[in-house]
């Protein structure tokens, strides 16, 4: 008899500890997960998304219609300034260019001929026209005496006049055709004009044929290249794209951390291509307004010594850092509620109880959020995914 007495002793000891249990569970209440305050190093940085560029973008063209005829340079080519990227087919440019020297050469001969033979034929005839017209003259006077003497007839008279008149005709053309091959005179006026003209055309003709040369006029990286051998190309057609300068990192931040960014700040940048390689940026832009369609700002990183693998147009992520706080009082973020608003709050565990008290936070890091005020280091918050806890619950922390 003795064997089930001690049986139901046992029975009746577990029963009295469960119940002991179950007395101390209800009135010390639900054991919960809990966030403890604690000191630490704290980084804010705000992360993105975005891609490469270049800090310029240079679209270039033809400026002559013609076939193109070789394309020296592929796509992702770093170029020098001046480097051709393609040539045109010049067999008329070059045509044109003989000519326009033909002619050039024809009128600066014009010119010489001017000093060596047209202007000393022209003095030359001036002087015989002036000496007809000194023995014209003389005879014209011999004649009138020997007319008034009777000797001679009034018809004889009359011939001498007309010799004096061609003579003296004579002698106005000479004139004439003296200073105009003079240095001042029109016919030479004429000769220089005619050569600018021609110098002009061949400087004409030499350009258009520097037009058949396409070039890059800055160093850079060639993006697109939309231009093959044999190519009928119009006046103005796009053939290459150019990135010229330094390499940058654009992104759309998000206008509500706006306020977390500012010039100077560092970064750490990652391509998708690459992930496990980072190098570094700094914030060099931020645009002056906001895109009302997306709510986001133009952030713009300088990439001071960017990895060979850099490419444009790649995408790259970034976390750039807007504060770092060193020994600071913080929390994990999730134990915070209502931190994006003006009164952010925490159930905190004082005497066994969850009580809401009022915080001040401060940077927000990675999981992480700064406490100004309202806390100290060592107390407990319960966070929001506790739902039975509310304010006021008894509550047993668990390890955190």
């Amino acid at each position: 008899m003795r064997s089930p007495s001690r049986f139901w002793i046992v029975v009746a000891a577990v029963v009295a500890i469960g119940i002991g249990i179950y007395a101390f569970r209800a009135i010390s209440g639900p054991k919960v997960r809990v966030a403890v305050a604690s000191r630490g190093d704290l980084v804010q940085s705000v992360v993105a998304t975005g891609r490469v560029i270049a800090s310029s973008r240079i679209e270039i063209g033809t400026q002559i219609a013609g076939v193109v005829d070789t394309v020296e340079a592929v796509e992702g080519t770093r170029l020098k300034a001046g480097q051709t990227l393609a040539t045109l087919r010049a067999d008329e440019q070059q045509a044109a260019v003989v000519q326009a020297q033909a002619a050039l050469d024809e009128a600066r001969a014009r010119l010489a001929q001017f000093g060596a033979t047209t202007l000393p034929v022209a003095e030359q005839q001036l002087r015989q026209a002036d000496a007809n017209v000194a023995l014209a003259r003389s005879e014209h006077a011999r004649v009138s005496e020997l007319v008034a003497a009777g000797f001679f007839s009034r018809a004889k008279l009359d011939e001498a006049r007309r010799n004096l008149d061609t003579a003296m005709a004579q002698q106005r053309a000479a004139q004439k055709q003296a200073e105009a091959a003079r240095p001042r005179g029109s016919e030479v006026s004429l000769a220089y004009a005619r050569e600018a003209q021609a110098r002009a055309a061949l400087d004409v003709a030499r350009a258009k044929l520097a037009y058949t040369r396409i070039f890059t006029p800055v160093a850079g990286v060639l993006l697109k290249r939309d231009a093959e051998p044999g190519d009928l190309v119009a006046a103005g057609t796009k053939l290459f794209t150019v990135g010229a300068g330094d390499l940058q990192a654009q992104f759309m931040i998000d206008e509500k951390n706006l306020s977390l960014i500012a010039m100077e700040q560092t970064a750490e940048l990652t391509a998708d291509a690459y992930p496990g390689r980072k190098f570094l940026g700094r914030v060099v832009t931020i645009a002056p307004s906001v895109d009302v369609q997306r709510g986001t700002v133009e952030v713009r990183l300088a990439l001071p010594q960017p990895p060979d693998y850099v490419r444009v147009d790649m995408t790259v992520s970034a976390e750039i850092v807007a504060a770092r706080r060193t020994g600071v009082l913080m929390i994990d973020s999730e134990g915070v509620r209502g931190a994006s608003g003006a009164s952010p709050w925490v159930l905190a565990v004082r005497d066994g109880r969850a009580v809401r008290v009022p915080v001040k936070v401060g940077a927000r890091g990675t999981g992480k959020v700064e406490l100004l005020d309202g806390l100290k280091e060592g107390d407990m918050v319960v966070p929001p995914a506790e739902l039975a806890v509310v304010e006021g619950t008894r509550v047993r922390p668990a390890s955190p």
